[in-house]
């Protein structure tokens, strides 16, 4: 299992690196683009709120998004910072949260589809096909591990660099190698360090994976994913290889764990983005008063 993970580490690395350095930094300019003026305590704020609820989830082993925590610990700092509402570009938020409320569903509908086919076309030969499938699934795995260093990483990269932009190490937003590379590195290491917890949740309480529908929901997963990096949206890998898990199981015998889960996943998908915001405001506040004192 943990060379599994060293090489699911190092493929995040590739993925952080590649995507940005030749594509570009949309995600990270789609992140940038939710505050209006973004400054350091309002960043430390945001950051301080998402690694807290972070880490509330990662203990309890539930799938939490990452995401939604950064996002909504921004916003409740911002808030904060204003004093109301005006610190915040709600035009962009709305584009981020419509993409982090469709991604998962659509990760569902394409994995339940994927799998629809494949046991069709797999009735006849069961036994060669599962072979195949465990060959492939290397391949898909390696797929979803790129896939989440290309997006997830370049929310570390927004940060960083709006911390630049707001101290004047920089006169305009941008991502510099040295961020790249930085954001990069941290992804890859979290992945190797921490990833043990959130695979037995998703690959164990949902639906006990086989290499054909583990290779259906890496593959439908990964694509999702994929598709969000190249418009320019961060979404919760997480959030979308678990709806694409369950929609994978849910041809054949899903669990009544595994729905139930994925009934506890949305809810922390509902309350996350709020209770990360309230954490964000409170960190603000009490980064603005020991400032004060």
């Amino acid at each position: 299992m943990r060379s599994a993970i060293a090489v699911a580490a190092v493929l995040n690395l590739a993925g952080a690196l590649l995507t940005v350095l030749v594509f570009g930094s949309a995600v990270s300019n789609t992140v940038a683009s939710l505050l209006r003026q973004p400054t350091v305590p309002i960043l430390v704020a945001g950051l301080l709120a998402a690694i807290v609820w972070n880490l509330v989830t990662w203990y309890g082993g539930l799938p939490s998004s990452s995401t939604h925590a950064l996002i909504g610990g921004l916003i409740g700092a911002a808030i904060a910072a204003e004093g109301g509402l005006g610190g915040v570009s709600w035009a962009s938020v709305s584009r981020v949260v419509t993409w982090l409320l469709v991604s998962p569903p659509l990760g569902f509908a394409v994995g339940a589809a994927v799998m629809v086919a494949v046991y069709r076309f797999a009735s006849s030969r069961p036994v060669r096909l599962n072979r195949a499938f465990r060959r492939l699934q290397i391949l898909s795995s390696a797929l979803i591990a790129y896939s989440h260093g290309a997006n997830d990483a370049q929310k570390s990269m927004a940060t960083m660099a709006m911390a630049l932009l707001a101290t004047g190490h920089v006169s305009h937003f941008q991502v510099p190698v040295w961020v790249v590379l930085l954001a990069a590195a941290a992804i890859a290491f979290g992945t190797y360090a921490g990833g043990w917890r959130i695979i037995r949740t998703v690959g164990w309480r949902i639906y006990r994976i086989e290499p054909a529908t583990g290779m259906g929901a890496q593959l439908s997963g990964a694509a999702v994913i994929q598709l969000a990096t190249a418009f320019g949206y961060p979404v919760s890998t997480t959030h979308v290889l678990t709806g694409a898990v369950i929609g994978a199981g849910a041809p054949r015998r899903l669990t009544a764990e595994g729905w139930g889960l994925g009934a506890t996943m949305l809810t922390a998908w509902i309350v996350t983005i709020p209770a990360a915001a309230g954490i964000g405001w409170l960190a603000f506040a009490l980064i603005h008063t020991s400032r004060l004192g």
